[in-house]
């Protein structure tokens, strides 16, 4: 009997589009002799929808209509199995409900890729691929992801974090970027990928341009200092906690001071279908010594395992080509095209990725089944609330 994978994407976030190239591409390539694959489409107010359109790239060029022809779902936990039920559910009639053994989001960005997301599919019991909750919120908070990786000796660029409160005061801000960390700088919502937001300012007025940008995508935004003579290094990671594996490394072409969301999905997918990731002009290999090659691969283990990373991750190093030096700047929990792009080098193709990608996922399932959930305790059965005042636990 096949396995039925829900593949999921869109959602809630301003990378929703990239989420659904990168979920149709997951499907297109999926092993349809081992697996039975229910395409579900998340709008961005989070509704699901199951169709037969729901799987075919040209439906999104009018979602409208896609909709019309699609039903809406919710999911639903019934005895430990975990199903698609059509909402509003029909008071006669038959309500077909379709059954899912395993999760698969394919999605980007705040509100789906930052655990919020995956705590949902947690609480409702069926096993998912990727990150679990915790990894997945650690690798979306650029700042406490650094502070994480630095306990691990990873080394990565010092920052300041402003708030709205300090954006109240912007010219208070500006001047503490400038004492502590001078110019250039590269400003980025705290939870944003894609390069959302993200823009380098070399004096004050680029700074507040950046800052104002930055603030409208996220509630908390990160400075840190620009390396000038920068070199952009990426390499994945396919496995977990345990076990861990690196992809070949890729060096990221990009027409500004860093790799825009231009660069990586509207300039080079002209004309290239739904490409995605895997259109942006890249170096694969790229040009490194045997050395630092094999340094990126085992610092990128290294990052994927210290932040609990499950799945495929793409993480993206810096070289500061001045000193050598070789800085880990983000992690992608699920990369835009699930980086299939850096596994095909090295022997893996992308049917044979999406395959160990879900039997990661189930084995961690396996893994939390004997794990104790439960205490027996007698305390209800004590219990008062004391009158008005409560009770005294």
């Amino acid at each position: 009997m096949k396995t039925r994978v829900a593949m999921m994407f869109g959602g809630k976030s301003v990378e929703h589009e990239v989420s659904v190239i990168s979920g149709i591409q997951a499907i297109m390539n999926m092993d349809t002799e081992k697996y039975e694959v229910i395409p579900v489409y998340m709008t961005k107010k989070n509704e699901m929808y199951i169709g037969d359109a729901v799987g075919e790239m040209d439906s999104y060029k009018d979602i409208d209509a896609l909709l019309k022809k699609s039903q809406r779902v919710i999911m639903v936990n019934e005895d430990g199995r975990v199903s698609f039920v059509p909402y509003p559910v029909k008071a006669f009639g038959k309500n077909h409900a379709v059954e899912v053994d395993v999760a698969f989001p394919v999605v980007h960005g705040t509100n789906v890729e930052d655990g919020a997301f995956q705590g949902y599919l947690k609480t409702m019991g069926i096993p998912f691929v990727g990150c679990d909750v915790t990894a997945s919120a650690i690798g979306m908070d650029k700042y406490i992801m650094k502070t994480v990786l630095k306990e691990s000796n990873v080394p990565v660029l010092d920052a300041q974090l402003y708030t709205l409160s300090a954006y109240s005061q912007i010219e208070t801000l500006l001047d503490d970027v400038e004492e502590k960390l001078g110019y250039p700088v590269i400003v980025k919502p705290v939870n944003l990928g894609s390069s959302v937001g993200i823009s380098v300012a070399k004096n004050r007025t680029e700074l507040t341009n950046s800052i104002d940008d930055a603030f409208k995508y996220a509630t908390k935004v990160l400075v840190e200092h620009a390396i000038t003579n920068l070199r952009e290094i990426n390499c994945s990671v396919l496995g977990d906690e345990n076990e861990a594996i690196a992809s070949e490394c890729e060096e990221p072409m990009h027409t500004k001071d860093i790799l825009s969301y231009e660069d990586k999905y509207v300039s080079n997918a002209k004309g290239s279908g739904s490409k995605g990731m895997a259109s942006v002009a890249r170096k694969i290999p790229a040009d490194l010594s045997p050395e630092k090659r094999e340094e990126v691969r085992s610092l990128a283990v290294k990052s994927f395992q210290a932040l609990g990373c499950n799945g495929v991750a793409r993480i993206d190093f810096m070289i500061d080509e001045d000193s050598g030096k070789l800085y880990f700047n983000e992690i992608n929990t699920i990369p835009g095209s699930l980086a299939f792009y850096l596994w095909e080098p090295v022997g893996i193709p992308y049917k044979e990725l999406l395959d160990r990608m879900i039997q990661l996922s189930l084995k961690r399932a396996r893994t939390e089944q004997n794990l104790t959930f439960t205490f027996d305790t007698n305390i209800l059965d004590s219990a008062s609330l004391g009158g008005s005042k409560g009770a005294k636990l």
